[in-house]
Order: structure tokens, then C-alpha cells, then sequence
């Protein structure tokens, strides 16, 4: 058994995308909602097996890894999250690259030689690596709408990926996946109007409509915080709305709260763009919490703990902005 195991942003599907183009493979898919990162850990792998693991961090699924490297499975893993111990283990094949510049996708593409740039570009994009994005798409020479295409491709696939659980998202992460691979090429699925682009931009635009329309609820020098009601719209806008709100305002954090069934919330922090460093430290600093340098989130906060996570965030920007 093979199993192709990634996360369900725009990130994860667009380095797995790659590597199927490439190279196709019957696999079994294991992924979920974007929050769902621990996805090694359900996995009853056998001697024999092998898997491809993209865009989960390697320190939230060690053990797991662990747990399949010595059940005799073979194992390739890439991502840009959080990693700590990375084992030296001669079945596993890790490139591991932690530059708040960097995305799976890139890595992906550094591997195949940019044989599906222009999808690694959109990967990029997606991940909010905007002006590494842009950088890529002038170096290639694609016009600023060509690039302009890819960046809202990748927005969308991203804003896809965001939901309590996915009966909230517009299409399983496992189905969107497949639908993207009939497209060697980012063009292709934006030209073709039956494509899941067309769907997926007439919903973003509703939702992305309401959440623009709020009024933050606590800002400072530093820090700027939006609460998101608990419906689905919610859940679904909140990663990418804290996308557009990092890029809005680049000299400030950005804490998006969203309402959950828990009666507490599910929070995305953006770093400052000017300043891309401790999102992922902060958030792992709360239980459930992760992330790496740029942005992090945590997939439950109590309410009597959001003044003390906007404080030790507003506090440590302030810090690292004077240092």
C-alpha cells in the first residue's frame, strides 16, 4: 500500500499535485481540513508500505513517524513547519526547510526542477508568500494579470482548505485534489469553465464580502484582532481573510477568532509581513497550537484565555519590532 498523506491547503495539494503529475501513482489519500495536521497518526501501516507526507509538521506526527519507520514503511517527507528531531533513519527521505520564504510547494518544485512551475507559483500564492510569488512569476516572464491568475488560484485553493471539519469546505481536500490533477497547468483549469475554480471564486467572494465588512476588535501599534461569528462562512474565510488582512496592513499582526461548537475559539495569527518570525512559537505555547514563523494557529483557545494571547502577542511584536 501506498499512501499519499498532505495537508489540505493550497500548499499540501499543490505539492502532492506536482509530484502525481510527475510521477503517477494508486495511492491511498490521507488528508482532511487544514487543521487536521496529526494525520500520521490513524494510519495502520505494514511492512512493505510506503508514504509520501507533505506540508504537516514532522514535530506534531514524530511519534507517528516513528511508529511507521519501524513498522518497515518507506518514507518521503516534505514540508516547511516546525520539525525539531528529524529522524536519521535510512528509510526516510526528509527535506525539511524552515525559511519563512519557503513552502512545500517550493521545495517540490526545487526537486523536479520547476518541471510544474507555474502550479509551484500558485502554491506559493497560496501560502501568502506573496512577494516571493510575484518575484518567481516576473523571473519566468508571465504578465502581472498572468500572475495576478495564479495568485487568486492559490487563494482560492487555500480559502478551500479552512473549516471545522469538511462538511464545511466547498470540496473534500481528497476530491479537489483529483479534480486539479486533469491540469498540467494552472491556465488550462482557469480557462476550462467546468473546473472547481469558478465554484470555489463565486462562494470566496460571498464570504470573504461579510468577514471585510467587520470592525476589529481590539487594536493597537502592534496588533490588530477580527472575531468571526460560529457559522460555516466563518470557518471556511478565516485563514485566507487573515491573508488579506497581513497584506493590508504589512507592519502589523493579525489575529483572526473565530467562534467555535466548543464555546472558546479557533485562532489564526499572521506575523507582521515586515517582520516574519514567532507566529508558529506563540501559538504552540497554547495547547492545540502550531504553526511556523509566519503564521500559527490554535485549534481551540478558551475565552478566558484570548486577553492573555492577544497581551504575549501584542507584547513579543513590539519586542522583536525594537530589536
Amino acid at each position: 500500500m501506498h499512501y499519499d498523506v498532505f495537508n489540505g491547503d493550497a500548499d499540501g495539494i499543490i505539492a502532492l499535485l506536482q509530484l502525481r503529475l510527475a510521477t503517477p501513482k494508486r495511492a491511498q489519500l490521507v488528508t482532511g481540513v487544514k487543521r487536521d495536521i496529526q494525520l500520521l497518526d490513524d494510519l495502520a501501516v505494514q511492512q512493505g508500505d510506503s508514504l509520501t507526507v507533505l506540508d504537516i509538521s514532522l514535530s506534531r506526527n514524530h511519534d507517528a513517524l516513528l511508529r511507521a519507520l519501524d513498522a518497515g514503511a518507506d518514507i518521503f517527507y516534505a514540508d516547511h513547519h516546525k520539525a525539531d528531531d528529524i529522524p536519521d533513519h535510512a528509510r526516510l527521505t526528509a527535506h525539511i526547510d524552515l525559511d519563512a520564504n519557503v513552502c512545500t510547494a517550493l521545495i517540490i518544485d526545487d526537486l523536479l526542477d520547476g518541471r510544474y512551475h507555474h502550479w509551484a507559483i500558485v502554491g506559493a500564492y497560496g501560502d501568502n508568500l506573496i512577494a516571493k510569488a510575484d518575484q518567481l512569476a516576473a523571473q519566468v516572464g508571465l504578465t502581472k494579470w498572468q500572475a495576478e491568475q495564479l495568485r487568486e488560484l492559490g487563494t482560492l485553493i487555500n480559502y478551500n482548505g479552512y473549516g471545522e471539519s469538511v462538511d464545511d469546505l466547498h470540496f473534500h481536500p481528497a476530491e479537489l485534489f483529483q479534480a486539479l490533477l486533469a491540469y498540467d497547468d494552472p491556465f488550462a483549469l482557469i480557462a476550462a469553465q467546468a473546473s472547481p475554480y469558478h465554484r470555489l471564486k463565486s462562494a470566496y467572494q460571498q464570504d470573504m464580502a461579510q468577514a471585510t465588512a467587520l470592525e476589529a476588535t481590539h487594536i493597537d501599534h502592534y496588533l490588530a484582532v477580527y472575531t468571526l461569528p460560529n457559522h460555516a462562512a466563518s470557518r471556511r474565510i478565516s485563514g485566507v481573510y487573515g491573508n488579506w488582512l497581513a497584506n493590508q496592513s504589512p507592519e502589523k499582526a493579525h489575529v483572526v477568532l473565530s467562534e467555535n461548537s466548543q464555546q472558546g475559539y479557533t485562532v489564526s495569527l499572521r506575523a507582521p509581513l515586515e517582520n516574519k518570525q514567532g507566529a508558529g512559537e506563540l501559538c504552540s505555547q497554547f495547547v492545540s497550537g502550531g504553526g511556523r514563523e509566519a503564521a500559527g494557529g490554535i485549534n481551540h483557545l478558551e475565552k478566558a484565555q484570548v486577553p492573555a494571547f492577544i497581551k504575549r502577542v501584542s507584547e513579543y511584536y513590539q519586542i522583536s519590532c525594537r530589536g
